[in-house]
């Protein structure tokens, strides 16, 4: 008299990563992001540890948690895996500030993000 299994939240052939509270503006993370988007995972991996951008570290972590997810829970071949969707979303902003000239206030935003990627097996064509 258990509950019932939760049903999965992707396909069948997918398996997907998600991080949270990464310290940079989704802007920013979007421009690496985009750059993996539908790319084969092994290109994908080596782009992004030959990026020049600060965050590529953490969205390749991210990655490659996905790559291992598809792996060990979903029993997907890791040669035929493929970025499917990499997408960014909001989190939260911390406010700070810095006292300026004639008594008034320099607001400083320090954005947070959170980065979702999905990998799928394809079959390769002959």
């Amino acid at each position: 008299m258990g509950k019932d299994k939760n049903p999965r939240r992707v396909a069948e052939n997918e398996a997907m990563a998600k991080t949270r509270m990464l310290r940079t503006s989704p802007q920013k993370l979007n421009l690496v992001a985009q750059m993996i988007r539908g790319k084969s995972v092994e290109k994908a991996l080596s782009d992004l540890t030959f990026s020049k951008k600060r965050i590529a570290g953490d969205v390749k972590k991210c990655l490659q948690s996905a790559i291992a997810n598809a792996e060990n829970n979903h029993n997907l071949d890791v040669d035929e895996l493929v970025v499917a969707e990499a997408y960014v979303g909001k989190n939260l902003t911390m406010k700070r500030g810095r006292p300026r000239a004639r008594g008034r206030f320099g607001k400083i935003i320090k954005p947070f993000s959170e980065l979702t990627i999905k990998v799928r097996q394809v079959e390769e064509q002959a």
